[in-house]
């Protein structure tokens, strides 16, 4: 066994399902340094399947530690938001679906709604493609619970569209025209751009200033803007990116990111209907800004 090729070739694979079991990047590496550190001890002659023990090995450990972590947020001061995949380059959807590189952020945030085994198999079955007799190999369960696992999984969601962003103009547009209104004060423009049902959900952590509470429907959320906007919602400046493979915004103070802005569309891609803002500077030590 080759362990640095090993390492290579199987770690982005490792690190974007710790990322999409836990939600968060410092967790992740850390699990799966750890899983790497233990297979490196193992003897290669009793592993058929490099690829197949590694994905069970940190699939197992990831349900472990989400199970843990799910106690800390509900101690958690407001409300808990998943950590924002942002990259300043833009990607080709092609690629990232060729790559399962991404799953929108929306949809990391409803996959909280799900218990840890839930959330193993519909990450393993939505975003690896695994048939479930993989799955239930690597959960060490039969293959008609695996099925029934997913189903359940599928009906809490509730959620038939892709796992992929909505990486489309108009969501760009959307992002763009959003900063615009907020920028301006031009409060009638961004009453346009929300869906009736507009949902916005910050996270700070107890760090920061957030909303306790998800700010729930149009009216609620533009007076809720309208109070924040005129102080430091907008930073000293901002940059658009994306935010797991879909138009975001990085909002700076002080050449530092402050908070970032992602967006969930309706079905339409027409409006915003969430709109989700990470102020815990604690997961935004990773973003990168120009």
């Amino acid at each position: 066994m080759d362990f640095q090729k090993t390492y290579a070739a199987y770690r982005p694979l490792l690190h974007s399902i710790a990322y999409r079991m836990l939600g968060t990047f410092s967790e992740a590496e850390d699990l799966v340094q750890d899983v790497f550190a233990d297979y490196s001890l193992l003897d290669p002659s009793e592993i058929k399947n490099e690829k197949a023990y590694l994905v069970r090995m940190l699939t197992n450990r990831s349900i472990n530690l989400s199970q843990s972590a799910r106690k800390r947020k509900e101690v958690y001061v407001g409300q808990w938001l998943p950590e924002p995949d942002v990259s300043t380059v833009k990607q080709d959807p092609a690629e990232i679906y060729a790559e399962h590189e991404e799953i929108s952020y929306a949809l990391l945030v409803m996959l909280e709604q799900l218990t840890a085994v839930e959330r193993a198999v519909f990450i393993l079955r939505e975003s690896l493609q695994y048939d479930y007799e993989d799955i239930a190999s690597c959960l060490h369960k039969t293959t008609a619970n695996c099925r029934k696992i997913y189903s359940r999984a599928k009906e809490k969601l509730q959620e038939d569209r892709s796992m992929l962003p909505l990486n489309t103009d108009k969501a760009e547009t959307l992002a763009v025209a959003f900063m615009e209104a907020a920028s301006s004060g031009n409060f009638e423009k961004l009453i346009s751009l929300l869906s009736e049902e507009a949902i916005l959900v910050s996270d700070g952590g107890g760090k920061v200033r957030a909303a306790i509470f998800a700010i729930i429907s149009r009216e609620r959320v533009i007076a809720f803007l309208k109070g924040v906007i005129p102080k430091t919602f907008l930073g000293d400046g901002h940059q658009f990116a994306e935010v797991n493979g879909q138009a975001g915004v990085i909002v700076k103070q002080a050449g530092m990111p402050r908070s970032v802005i992602s967006f969930r569309l309706d079905e339409e891609g027409q409006k915003v209907e969430r709109i989700y803002v990470m102020l815990n500077p604690d997961k935004l030590k990773h973003v990168l800004i120009e």
